[in-house]
């Protein structure tokens, strides 16, 4: 197996049904999108092989972030949980990169990264049963083709940021199982 950058896991304690739509419906996504303290202005979602996802996000008033930012991806594999057997994980598997409001590409300097920060990654997130009603969450990105693009994704506070918008995703979760 691949050896793997950054791999952040969740269970939550709801269906991977709710958890699947929570990741594929703009008007829930929104809802949870971005870490604890920002605010997602806007989703739009091409649900399909092909498709793009934009999301949008807009930080804390007063803060560096105080202003609207775009990521952006390409869908490249789409596998329901839904049309699955009991124990086969529902997986996303999209590419990744920062953008302008219509989706387009741009520098992830212009976003506040280091030079090395990799322009464009691929994430697969996989959605498996976990028992009792609960799923387990998987967001995964490959090591890239360096390490000093290693070094500048660990920096940036991916990590981090990605737990605390799945806080968010936790407590959107609550509200609705």
């Amino acid at each position: 197996m691949e050896e793997n950058a950054l791999v952040i896991e969740r269970i939550f304690e709801a269906p991977r049904e709710l958890v699947w739509k929570a990741w594929t419906e703009s008007e829930l996504m929104q809802k949870w999108w971005g870490p604890e303290g920002f605010t997602s202005q806007s989703i739009k979602i091409d649900f399909r092989v092909g498709g793009m996802a934009i999301l949008g996000m807009h930080g804390p008033a007063g803060s560096p972030w105080d202003r609207d930012m775009y990521s952006s991806g390409v869908y490249k594999e789409i596998v329901s949980p839904n049309d699955l057997p009991a124990g086969e994980a529902g997986k996303l598997v999209t590419t990744d990169y920062f953008s302008d409001s219509e989706g387009n590409m741009i520098e992830p300097s212009k976003e506040g990264q280091v030079p090395n920060f990799p322009k464009e990654m691929t994430v697969t997130v996989l959605f498996e049963e976990a028992g009792g009603g609960k799923t387990k969450l998987s967001v995964i990105y490959p090591k890239p083709e360096t390490a000093e693009q290693l070094e500048a994704m660990l920096a940036s506070g991916m990590k981090e940021g990605w737990n605390s918008s799945l806080n968010k995703l936790e407590n959107l979760l609550k509200e609705n199982s």
